[in-house]
């Protein structure tokens, strides 16, 4: 893993795209290798960005408190940061 001058791990970044209200939920890897969250939640309210934080841990086997959204809070396209697990 990538680190940071103190030697520190450096959190993953990862573009995603958001697809709520989907009737079959996953998460899939476009050609350009962006993530496509498909989510059951409707984007009221935070509900569906806090769906792909859940889901998101969960593919990459993390704490949801780990999983967090930088950039694209009311977009479909969103910048997600994962910070690495504490060893």
């Amino acid at each position: 893993p990538k680190t940071d001058v103190a030697g520190f791990p450096q959190p993953m970044k990862i573009q995603v795209k958001v697809t709520p209200r989907a009737k079959r939920p996953g998460i899939e890897t476009a050609a350009d290798g962006t993530l496509i969250v498909k989510v059951r939640e409707p984007a009221e309210d935070g509900r569906a960005n806090a769906a792909v934080v859940e889901a998101l841990a969960e593919h990459f086997h993390v704490a949801k408190r780990t999983v967090r959204i930088v950039h694209g809070h009311t977009s479909r396209r969103k910048l997600v940061e994962i910070d690495s697990p504490q060893l």
